[in-house]
């Protein structure tokens, strides 16, 4: 597949700054052949590129963003699909880094990093942060920062670009579930389909972060609920240890107390561990930016933990999940 036509397609709520961002970087791309989508609730408000002969507007009302994705892969005249955000912007060399890879027929999809911009405010760059450290994000800090190339089973759809006809195939997003549609829509390419998804460190797109401590840790809860969820409904890229430890730690930072009245050789490995994780956090917060970066850094890994370690049990245990949020 050389040089194939790519539909960039963006689901947003309303229009908004950060959107005129993202387009206005798609328009400056280095890639010869493709069209914008972008899929508003309805079209009151400003948007700087409203006039754009390369932009095509769809309003869709108020549905949630994988049924405006779903809309917006039908509408696609490209051969590819790149989802974006909103809120994320991208590099020139997105789309070529990501199609060069779609010549090996075996390649469904590509992801790349959604780096936090550096004009982001000091609570949004601890939210990067945060995310970066692999005390919060384990081995997929790879989604926050640039690593080696490497092949995923499972990846967001902020920075996630498909072919059409494998889209297709795979019966689109879920939209039962938001967020978690992007887990399911790649557990469908890899298991089911039997195709690959390729990690590019150079289709790079700088995203946004929701500021700590609210933002993030709605976000957080968000998707630790969902996760939990689908350990016993899609077990198959969701049934991880590595998604357990943030709930091993909070059901053993809550009960290790009650093992004192047991032996006292619990309290010194109880504050040992608690002393350990600390020097851990510590470690990982000197990244931040001065003492109140570093502070917030150091806080929102605790916060994070604790927020993802509770809601991944919630999830669970859950019989049902709501339908898809509206953005």
């Amino acid at each position: 597949m050389l040089n194939p036509t790519v539909s960039i397609i963006i689901p947003i709520r309303h229009f908004n700054d950060y959107l005129d961002e993202s387009v206005g970087h798609c328009l400056r791309l280095d890639y010869a052949d493709y069209e914008i989508i972008v899929l508003p609730d309805d079209l009151t408000g400003e948007f700087a590129y409203a006039n754009d002969q390369r932009v095509r507007l769809f309003p869709t009302g108020q549905i949630g963003p994988s049924q405006k994705r779903d809309i917006g892969a039908r509408e696609a005249k490209g051969e590819i699909l790149a989802f974006i955000d909103d809120d994320a912007y991208p590099v020139k060399g997105w789309l070529a880094a990501a199609v060069r890879h779609f010549s090996d027929p075996e390649v469904a999809a590509v992801g790349g990093p959604g780096v936090t911009p550096p004009a982001d405010n000091i609570r949004q760059q601890a939210s990067g942060l945060v995310y970066e450290s692999w005390l919060a994000s384990g081995n997929c800090g790879y989604r926050y920062r640039p690593e080696k190339e490497r092949l995923v089973d499972d990846y967001p759809s902020c920075n996630f670009i498909i072919r059409k006809e494998v889209f297709a195939q795979a019966g689109g997003f879920d939209s039962a579930f938001y967020p978690g549609e992007d887990t399911v829509l790649c557990l469908k390419v890899t298991k089911q389909l039997g195709k690959k998804i390729v990690y590019e460190p150079e289709a790079l797109v700088y995203h946004h972060r929701r500021e700590l401590f609210a933002g993030h840790l709605a976000q957080v809860s968000n998707y630790a609920l969902h996760r939990g969820y689908f350990v016993r409904k899609y077990p198959e890229t969701s049934r991880r240890i590595a998604y357990f430890i943030p709930s091993l730690f909070v059901l053993g930072l809550a009960a290790g107390p009650l093992f004192f009245l047991i032996n006292d050789l619990f309290f010194s490995l109880y504050f040992g561990t608690i002393i350990f994780y600390a020097g851990c956090v510590l470690s990982n917060a000197m990244n931040g930016d001065g003492f109140v970066g570093k502070s917030l850094v150091f806080a929102g890994i605790v916060a994070t933990n604790v927020t993802y370690g509770v809601c991944f049990i919630k999830g669970l245990v859950a019989q049902s999940l709501a339908e898809e949020k509206k953005q």
